[in-house]
């Protein structure tokens, strides 16, 4: 089933301008990962915490870098591993690109076992790819994951090999029990797919809906907007997460704002907030392939600057705070987890033990507490331009946040 919505629901309550944006210091960064030949083109993306359920101190952080496959660190943000993206499945295709990650509870292999899975979006091959987690060696401080992948899984949104070749492939991801949201690059659609067990203890997956959100949208002064992108392109979705326990799931349109919806694709979807560009009509430039800022005609939000992205939700009981990064400007904006009202901005900044985090895509955040270090829970954020650099080099990766530090700037 594909729904197509015609209309935009908007549930945007206006709101006192933000007077100041706090700041907090990570307590560690893991190593930095190096967008080239000789980093074996690693560009950090989109970090998932993985909590030991015996051990937390040994709790693991999970990370994606595109073509640089996916490494895992431990809460010192020490590397303990790193499992390589799949090659190109033949001449003149494109190789793996791990794009978002999330994990799966307590998932039941065919051989009986119950594991915990971590799941990623693989744009580069418009596939999924599927690890397993093993507790024992987390705690050991071994390489921790298997990849479980059947190596049957078909496209999650293409029929064929040429038509993946086109980019328009598995980007976003966020997981809601053993079903998988997936949102596509340069369109507007996010699948639903349910993982199966597969012969040999791997996993495989099925498409059960897809939903596209809007492509343009109606303004109060009677015109229709359409975000600026390079011809063909629409406003995608990336960061994505699922409120489980209210089968909620918020999706950043990078361009537009994030949207609330029903986890199962159902219902209507209501776009929660608009980033600050809503609504201002750019034109792109096909000579620097840039788009060039319009008229600010008074449309957008207040809180977040686009790119909207990583999506992330700390748990606290019944309540707690959905977290989106403001990427434009290198903020984070909190929002109530019952009402979705606006509580604060803040910024991760330099501090004694590492760099601030810029231009950031992923976060993750778990309230769980994982020792003596995080008590009270660890927030994790990509960071796109870590220091200090290595001359021309595109570097990132990723900081690790006492949560008490965020649960500070947010009072």
């Amino acid at each position: 089933m594909r729904a197509f919505l015609s209309t935009v629901l908007l549930l945007v309550t206006p709101l006192a301008p933000v007077s100041g944006v706090a700041t907090v210091t990570a307590a560690a960064e893991t190593p930095p990962l190096y967008d080239d030949e000789a980093g074996g083109h690693a560009n950090g993306d989109d970090p998932a915490i993985w909590v030991h359920p015996a051990k937390p101190g040994r709790s693991i952080v999970i990370t994606t870098a595109k073509e640089g496959g996916l490494y895992v660190y431990s809460l010192t943000g020490a590397q303990l591993q790193h499992l390589p993206a799949q090659p190109p499945p033949g001449p003149d295709h494109e190789p793996g690109r791990l794009n978002n990650v999330d994990l799966v509870r307590g998932f039941r292999l065919s051989t009986g076992a119950r594991v915990d899975l971590a799941v990623a979006s693989d744009r580069g091959r418009d596939q999924l790819r599927v690890y397993a987690i093993d507790p024992v060696k987390a705690a050991a401080g071994r390489p921790p994951l298997t990849d479980v992948t059947d190596p049957s899984v078909p496209f999650v949104f293409n029929a064929t090999q040429d038509e993946v070749d086109e980019a328009a492939t598995a980007y976003g991801l966020a997981v809601s029990g053993t079903r998988v949201l997936v949102s596509r690059r340069h369109r507007t659609t996010v699948g639903l797919l349910q993982l199966a067990a597969a012969p040999g203890g791997t996993v495989t997956y099925r498409r059960v809906r897809t939903l596209d959100l809007p492509a343009a949208f109606p303004l109060p002064d009677g015109t229709t907007w359409t975000p600026c992108g390079e011809p063909g392109e629409l406003p995608q979705v990336e960061g994505m997460v699922v409120d489980r326990a209210r089968g909620v799931l918020y999706a950043a349109q990078e361009d537009v704002g994030v949207w609330r919806l029903r986890a199962d694709l159902a219902g209507r979807p209501a776009l929660m907030d608009k980033v600050r560009e809503y609504g201002r009509q750019d034109t792109y430039d096909p000579a620097t392939e840039e788009c060039v800022p319009g008229q600010d005609r008074g449309h957008g939000g207040r809180h977040l600057s686009a790119d909207a992205e990583g999506l992330t939700i700390y748990e606290d009981g019944d309540d707690g705070y959905l977290l989106a990064s403001s990427q434009g400007d290198d903020t984070f904006a909190a929002y109530d987890r019952d009402d979705n009202e606006h509580i604060a901005q803040f910024r991760v900044a330099p501090g004694a033990r590492a760099d601030g985090a810029e231009i950031s895509d992923g976060a993750t955040v778990t309230s769980a507490a994982l020792g003596g270090a995080f008590p009270k829970g660890l927030l994790v954020v990509h960071d796109g331009a870590d220091t200090p650099g290595d001359g021309d080099r595109e570097v990132t990766n990723f900081k690790l946040v006492d949560w008490r530090l965020v649960e500070n700037a947010l009072d």
